[in-house]
């Protein structure tokens, strides 16, 4: 079984996710001929590929190096929103008084509400799970799939001819240009939804749709939130009266954002990390706890 943060911490809900995903004690089968199709990854793509040629008779096999599901399942979507919702119900009950409903102080639970994304999580997975691919008639192979010619693929020693293949391996998390990043462990998706606690101050680099969704839902939990991004305001490829709106939904929520951040430094001083930024509104020295790296995306 792969290392992989996504099944941090290993609790009931990620053991769960582990056997539906990757379960340890799977097998690989032994190619029985030439396949018609052979899928390279079991995110969103290489799933919705793998089932549609098989409900059409095809001889089809799927090849994952790490969890079924992919990023949607495993980092992505369904994670994402589960924290996103949580962090919805504590901005409502702090502006209760709104409505006329008066409640004491508010306090987040944030490694219950954690517990309970990974829960949601690991009840989607079967879904997902390799077990429903074979008995949909698919042969899932886990490990890292290569190229051997045009017509073959190799996986855990095992060679697979095809007729057709795709590839359908995804991307990953872009690292920026940004002088001093390598000496700061930095969350990606990847990584931050393996968190237990609460970060006090959070710095968030990039402001499209993963940056700025995860910088509301740590404002609404409670954390100080940095949001860093290069260009003029947020959601750059959006249109402009769009991002108007979600820039000002962010920041009631307590989200600081710093735009026109072009010159960005980072430092360790003395295990603690510091974002030094100029830009043509203000410069600053910001300590954060945690830094999420969200600004863009790079082919598998």
């Amino acid at each position: 079984m792969p290392d992989l943060e996504a099944l941090y911490p290993l609790d009931e809900h990620n053991r769960t996710l582990e056997a539906n995903a990757h379960p340890a004690d799977w097998q690989n089968p032994t190619p029985d001929g030439r396949y018609n199709l052979v899928v390279i990854g079991a995110g969103t793509a290489g799933l919705v590929t793998a089932a549609g040629a098989a409900r059409l008779g095809a001889r089809v096999a799927l090849v994952e190096r790490t969890l079924m599901g992919g990023d949607c399942l495993n980092v992505g979507c369904v994670p994402s929103k589960g924290v996103i919702g949580a962090a919805r119900i504590a901005r409502t009950v702090r502006n209760s008084t709104h409505f006329g409903v008066h409640t004491a102080d508010v306090t987040v639970d944030f490694g219950a509400a954690m517990a309970r994304m990974r829960r949601l999580r690991a009840q989607i997975s079967p879904n997902d799970s390799a077990m429903r691919f074979r008995e949909l008639g698919v042969d899932v192979y886990f490990g890292q799939g290569h190229f051997v010619d045009s017509d073959t693929v190799e996986v855990d020693g095992r060679r697979l001819k095809f007729t057709r293949a795709v590839i359908a391996s995804g991307t990953r998390a872009a690292a920026p240009p940004i002088a001093g990043l390598d000496t700061a462990a930095y969350l990606t998706n990847e990584t931050v939804f393996s968190l237990t606690e609460l970060p006090e101050r959070l710095g968030v680099i990039g402001a499209g749709p993963i940056g700025c969704e995860l910088a509301q839902a740590f404002a609404q939990f409670g954390s100080e939130v940095f949001l860093i991004e290069a260009t003029h305001g947020i959601l750059p490829r959006e249109d402009r009266d769009a991002t108007e709106i979600v820039q000002r939904s962010i920041g009631r929520d307590g989200v600081r954002l710093r735009c026109c951040s072009r010159d960005t430094n980072l430092e360790n001083r003395s295990g603690e990390i510091y974002l030094t930024l100029n830009s043509h509104e203000t410069a600053c020295d910001e300590r954060v706890d945690k830094l999420l790296i969200a600004v863009g995306r790079v082919p598998n």
